[in-house]
């Protein structure tokens, strides 16, 4: 191995000689000159930087364990590492930390053309557009403001959303919910419109989640100190306790408990980022954010680490097992996908998804699309594999963290579509036509 990384070192040395330097190759066997051979073209010297960077990154890798690779993919490991060490010099001339490096480095390997600044949700609330690093905030920011509206439902948009443990929440509800139905069915009796804030159930259950003391205030409860009986003159503990007015209108009070038990989370709506380009030979190569990688900065260095360890797995004999293992513990990486559905006339329709969604969305997202959206047609994945399974999530078809489709029509209809094409109308909306972007 040593013998390996020396041979690309000197192959460096060789391509990286400095302004004035006279470029020396390496001793080799005089070998018969071709016939007809064609002068190469004057190579252009790597900067300092980026020479530095490639000692660098040999060095890195020359620390690593020494394995003994099989001879027959000696070719094959020398020009993938040469690859990945010009790719990490071509980084340094940007002047990035290794951090950053790493992170500009796994997201743009083999693509070229912007895709997307980022991943994107809408509020539901308010209709507001924020990148995904943000939506939090803007969901609190948003139901805190729905309290001037609406206090109730506000407060319990905070109990189902904030609290993540969705079975500590099944249960505060549940709780909450027999206080106010012994209210409602019992409305004569006092002990029932008191509740003791030091009661083990309702510190265990109710008291330690957010939004629930705002909805006891919200429907009518409010603190008061008061004595306990049996336990001297100067023993109190604050309770809440149901306003004398809210007796009047019991059956807002049971609505208040229907809401609390069947509302859900406030979840903020994914931006699918609808565009279309038009036709271009850059639909294949993508460029993805950081959002789209569901990575820390220590696994991106630990997966740049990877990379060139991969080489040299890759050389030995894994079982199907083994290699299916791998591909769903890659697929597991990423919560987000960027899919491009090319149409046969060349327009490319782009749109964000989820890793986990399944397939029928994509159906969806392209009838949604089309000017007549009854004409059948199919998606075909990458290789022309028919995407008939509707209910397959993308990750589990091999389809993150982005991927060109292609659309072919139902054969019953291609002479209509074809009639259309005559007629320079497109399939597509006339509204996305006007609209279509350059793909670079």
């Amino acid at each position: 191995m040593r013998k390996f990384f020396q041979e690309i070192k000197a192959d460096l040395k060789f391509k990286t000689a400095g302004p004035g330097q006279k470029l020396s190759e390496p001793s080799r066997a005089p070998r018969e000159k071709p016939k007809a051979e064609v002068a190469p073209k004057p190579r252009q010297a790597p900067t300092d930087e980026a020479q530095r960077a490639a000692a660098a990154a040999l060095a890195r890798l020359e620390l690593k364990p020494k394995g003994k690779a099989p001879s027959s993919s000696q070719e094959t490991i020398k020009n993938q590492v040469r690859k990945e060490l010009m790719a990490e010099a071509a980084a340094s001339e940007k002047g990035l930390s290794v951090e950053e490096e790493v992170r500009e480095m796994l997201p743009e390997e083999g693509a070229a053309a912007p895709s997307v600044s980022g991943v994107y949700f809408i509020c539901p609330l308010t209709g507001t557009v924020v990148r995904k690093d943000q939506k939090e905030k803007q969901l609190r920011e948003a139901i805190q403001a729905y309290f001037s509206v609406d206090p109730v439902a506000a407060s319990i948009m905070e109990i189902h959303t904030f609290n993540k443990d969705r079975e500590k929440v099944r249960v505060c509800v549940e709780t909450m919910a027999k206080y106010l139905d012994n209210i409602y069915l019992h409305p004569e009796e006092e002990k029932y419109r008191k509740i003791k804030l030091q009661n083990k159930v309702f510190q265990e259950r109710i008291s330690c989640l957010e939004g629930t003391h705002k909805f006891f205030q919200a429907v009518g409860f409010e603190t008061k100190t008061l004595p306990v009986p049996g336990q001297g003159k100067n023993s109190t503990e604050d309770f809440y306790v149901l306003k004398e007015e809210v007796l009047s209108r019991l059956e807002e009070l049971r609505g208040c408990k229907e809401q609390l038990l069947s509302s859900e989370p406030v979840r903020a709506r994914l931006h699918r980022q609808l565009t279309l380009f038009q036709p271009s030979p850059a639909a294949a190569r993508f460029e993805l954010p950081h959002d789209f990688f569901n990575l820390t900065a220590e696994e991106l260095r630990r997966e740049q680490r990877l990379r060139t360890e991969a080489v040299e797995k890759a050389s030995m004999l894994r079982t199907r097992a083994m290699r299916e293992k791998d591909e769903q513990r890659e697929m597991r990486k990423y919560n987000y996908t960027l899919l491009r559905v090319r149409f046969p006339d060349g327009y490319i329709l782009q749109g964000t998804f989820y890793a986990r969604e399944s397939v029928s969305v994509l159906y969806n997202f392209v009838r949604e699309a089309l000017r007549d959206d009854w004409l059948p047609f199919e998606l075909l994945g990458p290789g022309g594999l028919k995407l008939t399974d509707e209910n397959l999530a993308f990750n589990e078809c091999g389809l993150v963290p982005s991927a060109l489709l292609s659309l072919a029509w139902d054969a019953a209809v291609m002479a209509d579509v074809e009639a259309a094409a005559e007629e320079r109308r497109s399939p597509l909306r006339p509204e996305l036509l006007a609209g279509a972007q350059t793909l670079s």
